[in-house]
């Protein structure tokens, strides 16, 4: 099961890295050809649940699903309308900037831990950053952030200790194949059960990983992060500044 599912990420891959230089995926009808169906029409939010109270922070800018951080909605994530089992998702997404302040930036090593002093103190230093994610059957969270590991770590599984060391190790990208912010990024992802793999501008980061009890079934989210800081007025380091496009499924 595993070869069929590394030989389907290389084969999106490839396709990722052709597109990542490319917008006409949707006009062209790319993913169309190979049975994917869009989730995102390039015009409004139809097929997506816009939270309520969010106040039009969730919008469509110049074909692209635009997000400013500053939703007012209690739960401010976007969430496809409609729910999958087993996928391949195919999404392009770009920071277009970040908070207003540095944020904490930590290395995460190979394993799953944190770099830390010889005092034992995580060492953390301050950079720009934005921070979102990719919500995979409602619950499993593939990170977009601009921490030194890169894109595509399953966060609730590498922090999780309860976990053997080599599930948690398998929750960490590989390398960092982000480009910089305001340039375009292509995730593939492929879940089939509870095995995520994540591939991003082409290059497999989470290889065929373990996500324990990840939900049979569930919708797609687009994640709120940061938010408006109550004491000055200014958003808070790490805030969601994003844009989505190019969003296709199938399922498998």
């Amino acid at each position: 099961m595993k070869n069929t599912i590394v030989l389907t990420a290389l084969i999106m891959g490839a396709f990722s890295l052709s597109l990542s230089t490319q917008t006409s995926a949707q006009t062209g009808h790319f993913f169309k050809d190979r049975g994917f169906t869009s989730l995102f029409n390039g015009k409004d939010l139809t097929g997506w649940k816009v939270p309520e109270g969010d106040n039009g922070h969730w919008n469509v800018i110049d074909g692209v699903i635009d997000y400013d951080a500053r939703s007012e909605a209690r739960d401010k994530n976007l969430w496809s309308e409609k729910e999958f089992t087993d996928f391949e998702l195919h999404i392009e997404w770009r920071f277009k900037g970040y908070g207003d302040h540095l944020f904490p930036l930590p290395t995460i090593l190979p394993s799953g831990e944190y770099l830390r002093d010889d005092e034992g103190n995580i060492i953390e230093p301050p950079g720009p950053n934005s921070d979102s994610g990719i919500l995979l059957k409602g619950a499993g969270q593939a990170n977009l952030w601009c921490w030194p590991v890169g894109s595509g770590e399953l966060w609730s599984v590498r922090n999780n200790k309860d976990l053997p060391p080599e599930v948690r190790a398998a929750a960490v990208p590989s390398a960092n194949a982000d480009n910089p912010v305001g340039h375009w990024n292509v995730f593939d992802i492929i879940v089939k059960g509870e095995r995520i793999t994540v591939i991003n501008n082409g290059q497999v980061v989470i290889d065929n990983a373990y996500y324990p009890g990840l939900n049979v079934k569930g919708p797609i989210g687009l994640q709120h992060h940061g938010g408006i800081n109550p004491d000055t007025g200014k958003l808070k380091g790490a805030s969601s500044l994003v844009q989505f496009r190019n969003i296709w499924i199938k399922e498998i």
